[in-house]
């Protein structure tokens, strides 16, 4: 089993920026690509990002430009650098985790809140 425990997220004024972290421990060996996702109230889960293990990047639409991910294999972390935050980035940020040996994500964090005020 992975474990991932996401932090950073917060309150911030639009404009801001934040920075969520999330880190895997357990059987960190089947971690594959990690990736952020998000949730508003009333709406359905989005993709945020995505990172392979070889550093490809994925993003959003509405995140392309102004989220930043990144990661450390040694470390099996994931950062999200949240610049030129707009309201509508409010919601809830979790983070998840492909297993190699199926190919899915597997693995969920409990999520971490970022709120952005206008």
């Amino acid at each position: 089993q992975v474990q991932l425990v996401e932090s950073g997220g917060g309150l911030v004024q639009a404009g801001g920026s934040l920075r969520l972290s999330c880190a895997a421990t357990g059987s960190t060996f089947r971690v594959g690509t990690l990736g952020w996702y998000r949730q508003a109230p009333g709406k359905q889960r989005e993709l945020v990002a995505t990172i392979s293990r070889e550093a490809l990047t994925d993003y959003g639409d509405s995140v392309a430009g102004r989220f930043k991910i990144s990661r450390d294999n040694a470390k099996y972390t994931v950062w999200l650098q949240m610049n030129s935050l707009k309201p509508e980035d409010t919601g809830n940020y979790t983070c998840a985790a492909v297993d190699i040996y199926s190919g899915r994500n597997a693995y969920w964090g409990q999520g971490t809140l970022v709120t952005v005020s206008s």
